[in-house]
């Protein structure tokens, strides 16, 4: 299980996180929604270590995050590849020079994720040569061949059509059922319908609301909050999709 307790970040004065208390259990996900500059991607900076805070705590399986090295993962928005490495030295990179594994144990590993993901076919390719939703594929392997407990993704479907942003859940919902604990940030309201989760809402560094995807989508009513920032990014979605008839 993943724990905050009281987690406090201070920025130039400027309060961004506010004792954040969540807990996310081993094959749950925890779903942080809402608007940009809420501080959503400085709690996942936190988890992954790169960025400290200034008081709480973070424990992993009881014990504190600090003593459980690479046990969390990151997803980033823009995938932080490798851009002058073939798609399979992107994994097997960090697998030999931060876990110390051999060339050849590195390979294996590497050809297992890439079969698992379809992208063996794209292995010696160049990272300019995959798509979108490739590289995104490629930034969970390196990812996942890692071996972390916990797996973050920031923002996974900014800017994805829908038939992408199902995928993306469906690779997310199964990896829960694998019993990775997940924790998502993102203000893409269409991951509330297609995950199983629990929606923490977030406002000015702190958890204005939270319920589980199930509850809300059965009266969403009940969660004041959270329906009335669904509906408004749905309205406000809408709005720039409007074309007038010419």
């Amino acid at each position: 299980m993943l724990t905050l307790q009281k987690v406090t970040k201070v920025f130039n004065d400027t309060i961004v996180l506010n004792e954040i208390n969540l807990e996310v259990k081993k094959g749950s996900i925890a779903l942080l929604l809402g608007s940009s500059g809420v501080g959503k991607s400085t709690l996942l900076r936190i988890l992954c270590g790169l960025e400290t805070i200034d008081s709480g705590t973070i424990l992993l399986d009881e014990a504190p995050l600090a003593k459980k090295l690479h046990s969390i993962g990151m997803v980033f928005q823009q995938f932080n590849l490798f851009s002058h490495l073939t798609v399979i030295q992107n994994i097997t990179f960090p697998l030999e020079k931060v876990l110390g594994y051999s060339h050849k144990t590195a390979q294996l590993l590497a050809l297992e994720l890439l079969h698992k993901y379809d992208l063996a076919d794209k292995a010696t390719l160049c990272i300019k040569r995959l798509s979108g939703g490739q590289k995104q594929r490629l930034a969970l392997i390196r990812t996942l061949a890692l071996k972390p407990t916990v797996v973050c993704f920031d923002e996974p479907t900014s800017a994805l059509d829908p038939i992408l942003t199902t995928q993306v859940a469906e690779t997310i919902a199964q990896l829960a059922h694998d019993q990775f604990t997940i924790v998502v940030t993102t203000h893409d309201t269409m991951l509330v319908e297609k995950l199983p989760c629990t929606i923490y809402l977030m406002k000015k560094g702190s958890i204005l609301e939270s319920a589980s995807s199930y509850e809300y989508l059965k009266n969403p009513e009940r969660f004041t909050h959270i329906n009335n920032f669904i509906k408004g990014h749905q309205i406000e979605i809408e709005k720039n999709h409007f074309k007038p008839d010419l």
